[in-house]
């Protein structure tokens, strides 16, 4: 049942509206809060006046707000005065509906004692510093690489530069909170409800288990649900002020600033080489915003640590403090970006030494890690190349730009590699099979949306040999045996190792019960990466993508993509098909809409609305066919499975780009790729 392309067990009731969602909760005595935002970037609230509305239970603000007894540093909560971004929480309004909570915040009189804001990027450069991302160096180097530089026939240097970004999925930020004495029940959307339980334990010094978290659907996080942001502990704050159980669900506008962005980057890229194309050196120098709460590293030159055979590469992560909301995890967070700049990069060293662009990344395949020397647990780049450039047609591609024309449009022929980390955390899974002949297995992960519910089934039922309509899977509750974070790519590396192994547990319970049976029978297991497979290999997914787009009069439009991706063993091709193609949409709305519009005068996003920030739609997105070696990685996990979610994304924008210059002739090193730029 492994790899079949069964639909998701919980399409119906998504489908029919009946999926439970966080903004969806009621409880008895549930009232309504409102965030009241800073409306400058860096200062002090001296005060905040709101006249009587009925309705109003409490507005709770720095001066009047119960003090947490271990409040983290980076979140705003209500702990002082300061603002330290434009959107910055500074007040909850709680009223009986929200409506009343609504219209007391529209009345609100906000005094601030405002001080100079650091808002400028490149102003910053001078003062900016380096950082690690998760526990990997910012800046790492091997070789020489001015001596590469100074052997090398030929030299590109460019800058290429991306904007921030938003998330937006299509379920805003929600949490329900609800007090019983000095047990806490919070009902959030989130990628991590145990990170949740912990931080909101910890911050209002409770025991681990005082604290539930339930969260059985998350509609969309993509990074911004992964780490814990302000308006869940206000909510337990004011629930707990009020006595009351509190919902505060963040509105659209809300979404911009106080829960994360992917950040800004200026990235410095110089590629030395032979007159053949061999690589001499690479350097790749990434500069991006954080905030003056705490710093967030952008991994956006880790790709390039990976991704080609050179024995000179320096990469090096600088980062930026401003009065702007700490940025965090966007889908495929850094590689997304940086991907970008080292493929347009080698496109550009392709044209200077009239080579095919497959060709050049051909020559410089590389077997193992650049820099560790490692071997990769299993890599068939290779083959993905090939398989990919046959589906595309790319041997009928004319190297000159714009040579390739449809009527009056101009055609271009993209393309560019793409890579991922393959990651693995400890989880732990129950499976038990109940007299009746149901199954049951948990495990206190997330849904995302990319079909998590349905892949547990499906290793559930391919282990005990039973229909998946047996099957009942179950997450997102703390109640549950821990899953790790979803994100990373990681959950299906990570969950279904265990759901495996308790599933195999309870086979072999009931193969040694003996009559029939009356009470269920349970196995139960803990599983975690292998800590030796560090020290011996790499771990990345890789994938080839090649692009067709047409513009005129400066309008792209991506007709055509095909992919073809080494992501170990498919658990279900449809989910995974599915997760492949929503990456690449979000590739092409990386290379060609979405961009955050910060007035560096005081701070403020100014198309903070989906009617104004842009993202592909039906009619923005052509034809696209995705596929999967589907070759088993057994070194970093037993099923040999190895995440998805992020990759389709990595390296999309590049094949996006590199194929709007051999349509155009113009090189666009700004995204996104607008028409004023072609024009």
């Amino acid at each position: 049942m492994i790899g079949s392309p069964f639909d998701r067990v919980d399409g119906p009731v998504k489908l029919s509206g009946a999926a439970p969602y966080a903004g969806d909760v009621s409880v008895p005595g549930l009232l309504y809060g409102v965030l009241i935002e800073a409306t400058i970037p860096n200062g002090r609230v001296t005060a905040i006046d709101i006249p009587s509305i009925s309705g109003v239970v409490a507005v709770i603000t720095p001066f009047n707000a119960p003090r947490l007894p271990q409040p983290e540093s980076r979140l705003t909560v209500l702990q002082d005065d300061r603002v330290h971004y434009d959107r910055q929480p500074i007040a909850v309004v709680v009223a009986r509906s929200l409506h009343e909570a609504r219209e007391a915040r529209s009345k609100a009189v906000v005094k601030y004692s405002e001080e100079k804001a650091d808002l400028d990027f490149v102003g910053g450069f001078p003062t900016s510093h380096t950082s690690s991302h998760v526990g990997q160096p910012g800046d790492l180097s091997w070789g020489d690489v001015s001596a590469g530089l100074q052997q090398a026939d030929v030299r590109i240097e460019a800058l290429y530069t991306t904007p921030i970004q938003h998330h937006n999925p299509m379920e805003p930020h929600a949490t329900v909170a609800v007090w019983q004495g000095d047990h806490l029940t919070v009902y959030d959307s989130t990628q991590h409800i145990t990170g949740v339980q912990k931080s909101l334990a910890k911050m209002f010094a409770l025991a681990d288990d005082h604290v539930h978290v339930v969260c059985p659907f998350t509609g969309g996080g993509f990074g911004c649900k992964g780490a814990l942001w302000s308006h869940v502990p206000l909510a337990a704050l004011a629930a707990r002020q009020v006595g009351q159980p509190v919902k505060l669900v963040l509105e659209r506008p809300q979404m911009f600033g106080p829960v994360g962005a992917r950040p800004r980057t200026h990235q410095q890229v110089t590629l030395g080489a032979t007159h053949r194309g061999r690589l001499t050196a690479i350097r790749h120098v990434v500069h991006a915003n954080t905030s003056v709460l705490e710093d967030y590293m952008e991994s956006a030159a880790f790709p390039t640590r990976v991704m080609y055979a050179c024995p000179n590469v320096e990469t090096v992560s600088r980062i930026v403090p401003l009065n702007l909301g700490t940025p965090t995890y966007m889908r495929a967070p850094g590689v997304a970006t940086g991907t970008y700049a080292i493929e347009v990069a080698m496109d550009e060293l392709a044209y200077r030494i009239h080579q095919d662009p497959l060709e050049l990344r051909l020559l410089n395949y590389t077997e193992n890690d650049p820099h560790t020397h490692h071997p990769f647990t299993g890599k068939h780049l290779r083959e993905c190349y090939t398989q990919a450039a046959e589906k595309f047609g790319w041997s009928r591609r004319t190297m000159a730009p714009g040579s390739m024309r449809r009527g009056t449009r101009r055609v271009g022929w993209g393309m560019a590699t793409e890579t991922y980390p393959a990651g693995r955390q400890p989880a732990t899974a129950v499976v038990r099979i109940q007299p009746d002949g149901r199954v049951e297995v948990a495990c206190g992960t997330q849904e995302l949306g990319g079909g998590t519910y349905t892949i547990m089934a499906q290793t559930v039922a391919d282990v005990l040999g039973v229909p998946m309509s047996q099957v009942t899977s179950r997450l997102g509750d703390t109640d549950l045996p821990t899953g790790p974070m979803s994100a990373g790519s990681m959950t299906t590396a990570s969950v279904l190792p265990a759901v495996q192994a308790a599933a195999l547990q309870a086979r072999e319970k009931l193969r040694t019960t003996p009559g029939l049976r009356t009470q269920p029978i349970e196995g139960r297991a803990t599983t975690a990466p292998d800590p030796t497979v560090k020290e011996r290999y790499a771990a990345h997914s890789f994938g080839a993508i090649f692009v067709e787009v047409s513009v005129e009069l400066g309008m792209v439009h991506v007709d055509r993509v095909v992919a073809v991706y080494d992501v170990g063993r498919i658990m279900n091709r449809k989910t995974a098909e599915s997760q492949f193609i929503g990456g690449i949409v979000w590739g092409i709305s990386l290379a060609l809409h979405e961009v955050t519009h910060v007035d560096e005068r005081y701070g403020r996003i100014v198309n903070a609305s989906l009617a104004d920030y842009h993202v592909p739609v039906s009619a923005d997105v052509g034809d696209i066919e995705v596929s999967a070696l589907d070759i088993p990685d057994l070194h970093v996990d037993p099923l040999g499975a190895r995440g998805i979610g992020e990759i389709g994304i990595t390296g999309t924008g590049a094949a996006v780009a590199n194929a709007v210059f051999h349509a155009t002739g113009r090189r666009v090193r700004d995204l996104p790729i607008s028409p004023d730029k072609l024009m």
